[in-house]
């Protein structure tokens, strides 16, 4: 009894620290599950010697742990960015996963020893990006770029997941085996379908089990997010005893739950953003444990350049090929290059050689734990300098809003919200509330008032609010937080405003011709945007028509374009080499070049015909 109480000392221990370190890790920038990772190898055999040896309890945990993870990760992904980001995430999961794994796959070979099939498994190890390092260094770390590249990033790390597991899984079976390449034939593609298409089917049916059973039989507001994590267990469990991926039906789940009317879904959402932390630290702690440090310094040089090889050839190669039908910048495109990030994931995957018994299995996990460490190192550190460097940082369009939302029982049109009165925010500069907002309550010092008798709003008064969901933005800017002046908004928006219900022939007339297509002519600017953007447009999109780029300034409460800038600057290259371009931008580069020749052509032939003429003139004067 006296060992148990031992354990969870220490556990909770190793725990607290990892949380109160956090706290300087946001102060100095550090990634912070690098910071979990180094707390757990310094616990472990080669630190302070806590043993920890058991591989398939440290599989098994992991993979629930995973599970709680990707499940949080959908449940706050919105619809609209999923819509926005699916096809090219998909690709990058899909495609950018198997290619990166070929890539890496030779120089793992030429490396480590290995046989290519063996360096196509580390590949497939490490070829993942981590939803937990993404997720925390986009959401978290106060990095604001072009939407549909966010939500690019972050549903590829929610997605690739289950692509590299199976993967995995299958590698490890055929290597096991020794049938070599003849493992890889028209069953495993077969198997692969089946396993992703269960999971898809799963996933959008337990999403709305989810939803239904908590609307329906949670009616104490403390007991909604056991339902959820229970029921989302349910539908990962369920899905994988039946053959199918549990990784993605518990991700896809929790979209569809995540989009839905959801009864008390602000507590549901809070109590798992801290079971998210909790399940990070654990993951990461329980990972360091498992690791010998003193067995790094066999492998560790061809491990770093691995490392080093993966982040600056095999990702950005794979990435450029998967994105290239869409219509990203360069920079965006670098950006998602390197944005790669490695973490537990990988390192969970290297324990499945140990587990299937492979020969020399430890280098696996050795290396994908070298190879995690330097990605979170030179890349965790980086994001928002790169981000910076390439100009990718959206100026925010308000300040922040301190508010709290207060679930209505039933299907009540309106919601409750609450706002605290921000120094500078437009309220306080005697912006007033609008009818239809309803306000009922104010909070000051303590004391509750009337929202009539409380006269001018006061800094750090809360207001209780009744607004119907689709206006909740515009109050959000009453409320703000005033911006600091932003000196780079006109270089980012384009130096003047054009008014997007202009015809877009203005646009073709002042800097064509050519630049729109005939069926586009007939547009308004905001419909040329939109039509341009395969949808609705969002805050700071951009569409490069010919030497111009049109940006989307703003947008109004039903998502309507309101305000456009022009941008007269190139924005390409930021690489002088022909790298990172899409499709459409290799199309465009080629019909200048060919318009550029076609003139010089002209330019001589004109050149030739007026010679024999002047030369006769002077032949006979």
């Amino acid at each position: 009894m006296e060992s148990f109480y031992l354990l969870l000392l220490v556990a909770t221990v190793l725990v607290l620290v990892a949380a109160f370190s956090s706290l300087i890790a946001f102060r100095f920038g550090a990634p912070l599950l690098l910071l979990f990772l180094v707390i757990g190898l310094a616990a472990g055999v080669d630190g302070l010697g806590i043993e920890f040896t058991n591989n398939p309890l440290a599989y098994m945990l992991g993979s629930l742990i995973l599970a709680v993870i990707l499940f949080d990760s959908g449940f706050g992904t919105s619809l609209q960015s999923f819509r926005l980001s699916a096809a090219p995430a998909v690709a990058l999961a899909t495609v950018g996963v198997i290619l990166t794994s070929v890539f890496f796959a030779g120089a793992a070979a030429l490396l480590l020893g290995l046989s290519w099939l063996e360096g196509l498994l580390l590949g497939v190890i490490v070829a993942s990006t981590d939803a937990a390092a993404v997720f925390f260094l986009l959401r978290i770390g106060g990095i604001h770029i072009r939407d549909q590249v966010r939500s690019t990033l972050e549903v590829e790390s929610g997605t690739n997941d289950p692509m590299a597991i199976f993967l995995t899984v299958a590698l490890v079976e055929i290597i096991a085996k020794g049938q070599g390449l003849a493992g890889i034939d028209s069953g495993f593609l077969l198997l692969f379908i089946e396993e992703m298409g269960l999971g898809l089917i799963f996933g959008l049916l337990g999403g709305l089990m989810i939803a239904t059973v908590v609307n329906r039989f949670a009616a104490d507001r403390g007991l909604a997010p056991i339902f959820v994590l229970a029921l989302a267990l349910l539908v990962f469990s369920f899905t994988g005893a039946i053959g199918g991926s549990g990784f993605l039906a518990v991700y896809v789940a929790g979209i569809v739950a995540g989009n839905r009317r959801i009864f008390a879904k602000e507590t549901i959402h809070r109590f798992h953003e801290g079971l998210t932390w909790l399940a990070q630290i654990i993951m990461f702690l329980m990972l360091g444990l498992l690791a010998t440090p003193s067995q790094f310094p066999a492998i560790a040089i061809p491990a770093v350049l691995l490392a080093l090889f993966l982040i600056f050839v095999a990702r950005p190669l794979a990435v450029w090929l998967s994105l290239m039908p869409f219509n990203y910048t360069q920079q965006e495109t670098s950006f998602v290059a390197w944005v790669g990030l490695r973490g537990a994931v990988s390192i969970l995957l290297a324990i499945m050689p140990i587990l299937g018994g492979l020969d020399d299995a430890q280098i696996y996990f050795n290396a994908a734990f070298i190879i995690v460490l330097v990605s979170l190192l030179v890349q965790g550190w980086t994001i928002k300098p790169v981000a910076t460097r390439l100009g990718l940082i959206v100026p925010p369009r308000m300040g922040e809003v301190d508010k709290l939302e207060v679930d209505l029982p039933g299907t009540a049109n309106h919601e409750l919200i609450s706002y605290r009165v921000a120094k500078g925010s437009a309220i306080m500069q005697g912006e007033r509330i609008p009818r239809w907002a309803m306000p009922s309550l104010v909070v000051r010092d303590g004391k509750s008032i009337r929202y009539q008798y409380a006269g001018r709003l006061r800094e750090n008064d809360l207001v209780y609010l009744f607004i119907a969901p689709s206006y909740i933005r515009l109050i959000d800017r009453l409320f703000a937080s005033a911006l600091p002046v932003a000196d780079d908004d006109a270089d980012f928006f384009g130096t003047f405003a054009i008014s997007p219900t202009r015809p877009a022939a203005e646009l073709d007339a002042a800097y064509g011709p050519g630049i729109i297509s005939p069926a586009e002519n007939a547009m308004s600017i905001a419909e040329l945007i939109e039509t341009r953007l395969s949808g609705k447009a969002d805050y700071a999109d951009r569409v490069r028509l010919g030497s111009i780029v049109l940006i989307v300034r703003a947008l109004d409460e039903h998502e309507t374009i309101t305000g456009v800038g022009i941008s007269l600057e190139p924005v390409e290259p930021t690489i002088s080499l022909p790298i990172f371009i899409s499709f459409s931008e290799i199309l465009r580069r080629a019909r200048t070049h060919l318009a550029q020749r076609r003139q010089l052509r002209s330019a001589d032939a004109d050149e030739s015909v007026s010679a024999p003429a002047k030369t006769v003139t002077e032949n006979e004067a």
